[in-house]
């Protein structure tokens, strides 16, 4: 039985990513707020209406070119260490490049070949690996400025709000070795905005749910939380 994590595919999350998609790609075509929708892109979908506690990005215009790497997808490291491993998928769901030639899809791919071998909970982990990625049409606005992205941890800890969900959790609801690991770090983004080299950080926090031992000798993922709605 698969373990109970926030419903990222129902109906009112839906309609709230198609309205922020729909407000950045028109953020895009003005001028004056051109390089606030290059680098912060499509909005965290996962996040209520209410932004104001949220700080919002900083820009800015460094003089340095932004060096130039031959286009790979991330790897998600293996580990049998639940925050190691959960550090591992952190690092690997917000590494993307919109010049390497890869999609969105292909960078889902990468975080679904982690996921649980038995597959119970691969269609929620692709909806929510989905709510962190730009969507197609988004993704190709984005290339149009070269934006790429990576994340920086600055804290990884299991919250203690899992030693109540556990506790709660009905017998055999959670396989052995199921733990939750709260990530929190900062964004960074970077891109052309009128052959200018820009950046933007912007704090983040989330969930990452792994099984690990004694269930599989490795750890896979499980689900992912809604971004900026984490355990504590």
């Amino acid at each position: 039985m698969g373990m109970k994590t926030p419903d990222l595919s129902e109906p009112r999350i839906r309609r709230r990513l198609i309205a922020a998609l729909t407000a950045v790609l028109g953020a895009l075509m003005l001028a004056g707020v051109g390089v606030y929708g290059l680098l912060v892109g499509p909005p965290d979908q996962s996040r209520g209406d209410d932004d104001s506690e949220t700080p919002g990005p900083v820009v800015t215009a460094p003089s340095d070119p932004v060096p130039t790497t031959t286009p790979r997808l991330p790897v998600v490291r293996a580990s049998d260490d639940p925050e190691a491993f959960a550090r591992n998928v952190a690092t690997a769901l917000f590494e993307w490049d919109t010049a390497s030639g890869f999609m969105p899809l292909d960078y889902t791919s990468v975080i679904l070949d982690v996921g649980d071998p038995t597959g119970a909970e691969q269609a929620g982990l692709a909806s929510d690996i989905a709510a962190y990625l730009p969507s197609r049409d988004a993704w190709i606005e984005l290339r149009q400025y070269a934006t790429i992205q990576h994340l920086t941890i600055d804290d990884a800890y299991i919250p203690d709000a899992w030693a109540t969900a556990v506790e709660q959790a009905q017998p055999g609801q959670l396989a052995e070795g199921t733990v939750a690991v709260t990530i929190e770090g900062t964004r960074h983004r970077a891109g052309l905005w009128n052959d200018e080299h820009v950046t933007s950080e912007h704090k983040v926090a989330f969930t990452v749910f792994v099984v690990c031992g004694p269930t599989y000798e490795t750890c896979h993922l499980l689900r992912l939380s809604q971004l900026d709605n984490p355990l504590r």
